[in-house]
């Protein structure tokens, strides 16, 4: 599973982080971000483009798991 950490960083850049990733890997790809309005982007983004996605909180961050 290909992982991008994405965390502390303004958008746009995690979206463009997750699509490399998403183009680049036929597995699964993890997410991980540290604000909340990132989550809603990126697993928007996810969603948009037919990807299942799995959204965990871990403390004050999030990991997002698009399959």
């Amino acid at each position: 599973m290909k992982e991008v950490d994405a965390r502390g960083l303004s958008c746009p850049e995690p979206i463009m982080m997750t699509a490399e990733a998403l183009k680049q890997t036929k597995g699964p790809v993890k997410v991980l971000v540290s604000e909340p309005h990132q989550r809603t982007n990126v697993e928007k983004y996810a969603k948009d483009h037919g990807k299942k996605v799995t959204v965990r909180e871990k403390g004050s961050e999030f990991e997002i798991v698009i399959e």
